[in-house]
């Protein structure tokens, strides 16, 4: 492995490094990296193995079972290699297997290695080689994940969150403190500053494989016990969720609502078949509960808090993610109350924001959620760290217009009157609001939401209309950024006020995109 560069005399406008991967030198992962990576194919052997053994496993720990008649038992798999003298043959051909399958671990992590220069890049394969390249000023966002099986070795993966489809680098895997290290360095190389080269005494985790291996294992045990601790961390998040309040929140979400249909169906299905029920409505309600427990799961161990380096999110109970959202970074912001939610006035905060992966990657929706469920304290909290730019004297008028609105002085522009009978229940609440720094779109009266976009991160504006909006003279407004789960907008506007919000918007954004300075926003 690289040893890292001895640092230079006299340099200057340079802050020190956390990690020694970082001095634009190629280094491998962590030797372990190999097992982790090929664990799936692992199991899939053991699993063979014990399907084909099952009878000689259950004989061995089960004896009092297994004292039957002969021939009540199939053949045995290992009863054949001794019948006929084939033992040591197939004790060679398993040598042989673990040997091929150690030399191919051993070249695919010899082959696996990565640089943190001016940009981030991994190379891997043998045979098919693969070069993966993250261009820091275009990193969205870098993303710790801890796996249990990982957890429990003391290892950690990085994900570069890069800005197009597939575009993130996964740097996998690493000792934990040396990818929370490895992330600092990333982000701050990312935000504009320049990394120190490493100090002379600095070495490159690793070393050899039993010692490695002890080291990683032996620190992950104890964080296990008495929890990850790493010197950047931010000490205290600024929101707290109670077990009570997390799981009540689950149970009144909006697929109580679902799961209270699936119920009466079954009521009326068992007087009529019972072999549908088993057939279809078992599967569906573990399907249920397991979206339930991962809900709940996920929600545990969950803080945010304001970072250097952007808003830093952990949450997950089994598999732990930390990723830290650099300022910039965050396109659109959405608050949301569902029905069931508002007798405990409860909210929910998503965004929508570059998350690297494919569309069909169905973690990108969980990365969305930044605020599981929070009060009203907890959704200005986490507005601030989320919008630093936009003023911060006021969030308490954002929060009281656009989140709990409509106040007795609104000042957004809403539905006309003339065309509330498209609106009968939300007319009052449905509207825009345009300020120097951003578009607030506010919604429903059901299931009510606010959407916030940075004027900064704004492509266009758009106007819509049906035939019905012309013969109402109404018109539809839509935000354009990337997509993701915030709604984009809102419809039943007076068509001239939305006309006139479309103009303004559009100066608006052109002039807070020519001093918008977040993308580097260490200078």
């Amino acid at each position: 492995m690289t040893d890292a560069t001895p640092s230079r005399p006299g340099a200057t406008g340079r802050i020190a490094t956390r990690s020694p991967m970082s001095d634009g030198e190629w280094h491998r992962l962590h030797p372990l990296t190999p097992l982790l990576r090929g664990g799936l194919f692992l199991l899939v052997m053991i699993g063979v193995l014990v399907a084909n053994l099952r009878e000689r496993l259950f004989e061995l720990f089960f004896p009092v079972f297994t004292d039957l008649p002969p021939g009540a038992m199939p053949p045995d798999p290992v009863d054949f290699l001794f019948s006929h003298n084939l033992l040591l043959i197939a004790a060679g051909a398993v040598v042989v297997v673990l040997v091929i399958l150690l030399g191919a671990f051993r070249l695919s992590w010899r082959f696996h290695t990565l640089r943190i220069g001016d940009d981030v890049e991994v190379r891997s394969g043998v045979l098919f080689r693969t070069h993966r390249r993250a261009p820091l000023d275009r990193v969205q966002g870098v993303n710790l994940t801890r796996p249990m099986v990982a957890r429990l070795l003391g290892l950690a993966k990085l994900e570069v969150v890069g800005a197009g489809l597939d575009a993130n680098v996964k740097l996998e895997y690493l000792s934990a403190r040396d990818a929370d290290a490895l992330r600092g360095d990333i982000l701050r190389l990312a935000s504009g500053r320049r990394l120190a080269e490493a100090g002379p005494g600095a070495t490159v985790a690793g070393g050899s494989l039993v010692r490695a291996t002890a080291e990683a294992v032996g620190s992950g045990i104890q964080g296990l016990v008495e929890g990850e601790d790493f010197s950047d961390a931010e000490p205290e998040s600024i929101v707290r969720i109670p077990l009570g309040r997390l799981v009540a929140s689950r149970v009144l979400s909006g697929s109580m609502l679902w799961l209270l249909g699936l119920v009466a169906a079954i009521i009326v299905a068992a007087s009529i078949s019972t072999v549908w029920l088993l057939v279809t409505v078992v599967p569906t309600f573990l399907a249920y509960g397991a979206y339930y427990v991962r809900s709940i799961a996920r929600g545990l161990r969950y803080s945010i808090a304001p970072t250097p380096d952007g808003v830093r999110l952990t949450f997950g109970l089994f598999t732990t993610i930390s990723e830290v959202v650099p300022p910039g970074r965050v396109h659109a912001i959405e608050v949301r109350q569902p029905l069931l939610w508002r007798p405990f006035g409860w909210w929910s905060i998503s965004v929508n924001r570059l998350s690297g992966r494919s569309s069909t990657d169905s973690s990108t929706d969980q990365l969305a959620a930044v605020l599981p469920v929070g009060t009203r304290d907890d959704v200005e909290r986490v507005l601030r760290i989320l919008a630093p730019g936009l003023p911060a004297d006021g969030w308490a008028d954002v929060v009281r217009d656009g989140v709990l609105g409509p106040a007795a002085d609104d000042p957004y522009v809403t539905t006309p009157r003339r065309a509330r009978i498209l609106r009968p229940l939300s007319w009052r609440r449905n509207g825009v609001l345009l300020t120097v720094d951003a578009l607030f779109l506010r919604r429903g009266w059901i299931w009510r939401s606010l959407s916030i976009f940075p004027l900064a991160r704004l492509q266009s504006i758009g106007l819509h209309q049906g035939p019905l909006a012309r013969a109402m003279r109404t018109a539809r407004l839509g935000a354009h950024v990337i997509s993701g789960t915030v709604q984009t907008s809102v419809a039943v506007l007076d068509r001239d006020a939305a006309m006139m919000l479309m103009e303004d918007t559009a100066r608006a954004t052109v002039t807070a995109s020519a001093q918008d300075r977040t993308h580097r926003w260490a200078g």
